[in-house]
């Protein structure tokens, strides 16, 4: 199939990628809502396919008798019927509420050339025709959805009417003119109309349902953790636009368990002047920050190997004799280590153009002996407020974190209180220079969104409510 026609089922299969949240006892984590400006993007280019694909119509031959006064009985054939033109004009893609969508081209003309043979005794006459028809088209696709969580699509209904029909025959004989009107018109204009709705369905059938299947329901983000895109329920048709809710949750891909929490319900903001947009809960942040946090990503550890050189502090017991004394005379000269964890997955809020979170951080201290290996001397309890900034691109989201100072309390010591500054100003190089680094490193690879081959972003928007990230894009197919 060539790219024109393989336009019509990408781009009606981008049109699943949305549905009004709140029906399910589940909220989605992802709503994608196209509008009526992407409805009608979607309708321009789908022409370009089904146009493609009428071109390529085979018509059949037919024979028939027919009986004219003063020219009496005989025989018709119509053979080598082609195609030679096909323009499809004024398209509306609609929603059906419950239902889908309703594709209608109010204004088709196609023109057909071919071959005659009339026989009538002994007389036989031949010549070639051209006809010129005009009509409109009508499809309606109930949108659906499987078990795994993939859409499915089928044309419930199609309606194809032929309402005006210019002829030119060869010849100019008046008689054969009146016989394709009496007879001949209303044989061609029922093929036509069949093989029209012949090719929409089989292009929805087969096409535009192959393409549905290949709509990924799991990506892989990386070697631990994944999304999962499935769809919630079958897309939602309604007044100007078409939703769907996806789950859009990430999971560990070595032992996925159940998220204990759920998305909250989002309320989209009536906006229409992109061709798509996407509703992105926090829910789908905070399942990321969980699976990431179990696998230990967030745990550090800090090592007198990792201070810069030109440090006036080091990790070691000497340095700290000044603000810890007994430390010192306990472990004479000896390092020390620091390990880090993020005591619970950290919550990332959403509300009115801000996007922060809290992690508080458990740090404990060991002195590294030569011959007993590592003893516990005391723990830190660390709180930081970080905020962050988004980024919407043509195919993910990614992000960057901008920490604040960090706060240090002394939670644990088995060598007596001490001053925790010099510490705190350890601890705020070290996660300034190279945790938070690390982290956005990670934040930069982002995550993609659920696209369809061909589909591209321009013009993108960004907004942050409370609960959720507003995206904003149109849409444009690129041929391939």
């Amino acid at each position: 199939m060539g790219a024109c026609a393989r336009a019509l089922p990408s781009l009606l299969l981008a049109l699943l990628l949305t549905s009004p949240p709140g029906a399910l006892g589940a909220n989605p984590g992802l709503v994608v809502r196209i509008t009526d400006k992407g409805l009608e993007y979607v309708a321009k280019e789908g022409l370009v396919a089904l146009q493609s694909e009428l071109h390529r119509i085979s018509l059949p031959d037919f024979t028939g008798e027919f009986k004219i006064n003063h020219v009496g009985r005989g025989n018709y054939e119509f053979n080598s019927l082609n195609i030679r033109s096909c323009e499809l004009l004024g398209s509306a893609l609609t929603p059906l509420p419950g239902q889908g969508l309703s594709l209608s081209i109010s204004d088709s003309s196609i023109q057909v050339d071919g071959k005659w043979k009339v026989r009538k005794s002994f007389l036989r006459l031949r010549g070639s025709f051209d006809v010129r028809v005009e009509g409109i088209i009508s499809v309606n696709l109930n949108l659906g959805s499987e078990p795994s969580g993939r859409p499915t699509v089928t044309a419930s209904s199609c309606s194809s009417h032929i309402c005006d029909m210019d002829v030119d025959i060869s010849k100019s004989l008046g008689w054969l003119l009146d016989l394709f009107h009496r007879q001949i018109e209303s044989r061609l204009k029922k093929i036509l109309e069949s093989k029209i709705c012949e090719v929409v369905q089989e292009s929805v059938t087969s096409d535009l349902q192959r393409y549905l299947q290949t709509l990924p329901v799991t990506t892989e983000i990386d070697s631990f953790a994944g999304i999962d895109y499935s769809l919630m329920e079958a897309p939602q048709a309604a007044a100007q636009m078409l939703d769907v809710m996806l789950k859009a949750e990430f999971f560990n891909r070595d032992h996925r368990s159940p998220v204990a929490f759920l998305a909250p319900v989002m309320s989209l903001p009536e906006e229409h002047n992109r061709m798509v947009y996407f509703a992105i809960s926090d829910y789908v942040f905070n399942t990321a920050s969980l699976v990431y946090h179990e696998a230990g990503y967030l745990n550090f550890s800090i090592t007198d190997d990792v201070v810069p050189p030109t440090s006036n502090i080091r990790l070691t017991t000497k340095s700290f004799r000044a603000f810890a004394p007994r430390l010192a005379r306990r472990y004479p000269d000896v390092n020390l280590e620091l390990q880090g964890r993020v005591v619970s997955a950290p919550a990332v809020s959403f509300s009115p153009g801000n996007l922060s979170l809290a992690p508080e951080m458990d740090i404990e201290a060991f002195a590294l002996l030569p011959a007993a290996g590592r003893e516990p001397v005391f723990r830190l309890g660390v709180t930081a407020n970080v905020s962050a900034t988004l980024t919407f691109n043509t195919s993910k989201i990614t992000g960057f974190l901008k920490p604040e100072k960090i706060q240090v309390e002394l939670k644990e010591s088995k060598v007596g209180l001490f001053n925790v500054e010099l510490l705190e100003a350890l601890l705020n190089y070290y996660l300034l220079n190279t945790l938070y680094p690390q982290v956005n490193d990670k934040l930069a690879t982002g995550f993609p969104l659920p696209l369809l081959k061909y589909i591209q972003f321009y013009d993108p928007v960004i907004q942050i409510h409370k609960d959720f990230l507003f995206l904003g894009a149109n849409i444009q197919y690129t041929r391939v």
